[in-house]
């Protein structure tokens, strides 16, 4: 069978990967593919009809499909080509640097493809009812949050009448929302954990505008129906996130959304050998977006979730430029040997990203992105190079399921040309 050889390959036709391979041909790659799974490009944002995209991008307030089709036209725009319903089954190292790419489709059947880079941009899944151990049948009536947005937005399909969120994530807090404005009662919002893990604004937006009541520290302990969903009951849980006795509370439903938490979609990266995060679920990357193996960069929510897909866009526009100047000065051979400072980080800081620098690779500035573990007042977070503070940057209120970020500039890293450490911190603001 023939190999079909490109410069860049984009593996992922959703937001990340539109920007990706714009980014790419704006910074002078024209060898560039575009593999997307689906039958149209635009990945999650097709079925969110709401609005609230791109006012950071677009400096507009636009919905999903009208934030996706901006990328889609500057696509064609400049002639990229891109293959639908295509699906990566493999990805592998080569010789001479190269990257093998076993993909299929209706269309083209069999695809054996090679690429100089590859960018990762295969977004993110929900977890699934099956991850947490929920007792109870198996009854109809169980949907995720996205699949009930799907068969809202895109099916036509009203999932149910009475209705129990489990989980305040964003897309969670959304339907809550549109379900309402459907016709249908939304009872009950429970979360787990003692704080809500979707943006500020989708609580209020979503459910205090509309007089549902999100419950924390709670978690559905049965489900009750055997054909149908008929009733949960849900439980306060302890510290130790453990359901309390005696706090149980039945709620008469005949449906059950679950919005969970997302999973970046890694299978290609595991399988590559790329070295991984623990806490993200996706590949650990360096100041490029550039992963342990040379030559594969990953941007988006296949990398680590995002809230805002603004971001997304702007972390894959990083990584299409990265790539781009990757196959320029290199040509997919085996890159010099580089400085790599490690970004060490603590006072409730989970991760960040990328996870080290190599100073001398950035340019203007560099943006560093993460996640807390827990609601935080009153905080300072603090960058130290060598162990001198060098940047301090108030926060009010941190929240997990708000992103953060630092921007570490070219001058500040070239103040310090014998840089060892770098670290990262949250302290108390006195």
């Amino acid at each position: 069978m023939e190999r079909t050889e490109y410069n860049l390959i984009i593996i992922g036709g959703g937001p990340a990967g539109l920007s990706a391979a714009v980014a790419a041909y704006d910074e002078g790659e024209r060898s560039i593919l575009v593999l997307e799974r689906d039958t149209r490009l635009g990945g999650i944002l097709n079925q969110c009809i709401h609005n609230g995209f791109g006012l950071h991008t677009f400096q507009e307030e636009l919905t999903g499909p009208e934030y996706a089709q901006r990328y889609i036209d500057k696509l064609e725009e400049r002639n990229i080509e891109y293959k639908l319903d295509a699906m990566v089954m493999s990805l592998e190292s080569g010789k001479d640097g190269m990257k093998e790419i076993m993909a299929v489709s209706e269309k083209d059947g069999l695809m054996l493809l090679s690429a100089r880079a590859v960018i990762l941009t295969m977004g993110c899944r929900e977890r699934s009812r099956g991850a947490l151990n929920i007792p109870g049948f198996r009854p109809a009536g169980v949907f995720s949050a996205g699949t009930a947005q799907r068969l809202v937005n895109i099916e036509g399909y009203l999932p149910g009448r009475r209705v129990v969120i489990l989980g305040s994530g964003d897309i969670g807090l959304i339907m809550a929302r549109r379900m309402t404005l459907e016709g249908a009662k939304v009872l009950v919002c429970a979360e787990l954990m003692p704080y809500s893990g979707g943006l500020k604004r989708n609580i209020v937006q979503c459910l205090d505008d509309f007089g549902i009541p999100l419950k924390l520290s709670h978690t559905v302990v049965r489900i009750e129906g055997k054909e149908r969903v008929e009733g949960v009951v849900i439980a306060e849980v302890g510290p130790d996130r453990k359901p309390i006795p005696g706090t149980e509370e039945h709620y008469d439903c005949d449906t059950l959304l679950l919005s969970v938490g997302l999973l970046p979609e890694n299978e290609l990266t595991i399988g590559l050998g790329a070295d991984m995060s623990r806490v993200t679920n996706g590949p650990v990357v360096n100041e490029s977006l550039e992963t342990s193996v040379p030559g594969v960069f990953a941007a988006g929510n296949v990398l680590h979730v995002h809230d805002l897909v603004d971001y997304v866009s702007e972390e894959s526009a990083h990584a299409g430029v990265c790539a781009a100047r990757y196959i320029r000065d290199y040509g997919g051979e085996a890159k010099e040997e580089v400085k790599r400072i490690p970004i060490e980080f603590g006072g409730g800081i989970r991760y960040t990203v990328p996870c080290s620098i190599d100073p001398g690779k950035v340019e203007k500035y560099l943006k560093i992105r993460f996640r807390v573990g827990d609601v935080m007042s009153s905080r300072k977070v603090v960058v130290y190079l060598d162990g001198k503070s060098v940047l301090t940057k108030k926060r009010r209120v941190m929240a997990p399921g708000e992103m953060e970020e630092l921007v570490l500039t070219e001058k500040l890293l070239k103040a310090h040309p014998d840089l060892s450490r770098i670290e990262i911190k949250v302290e108390e603001d006195a």
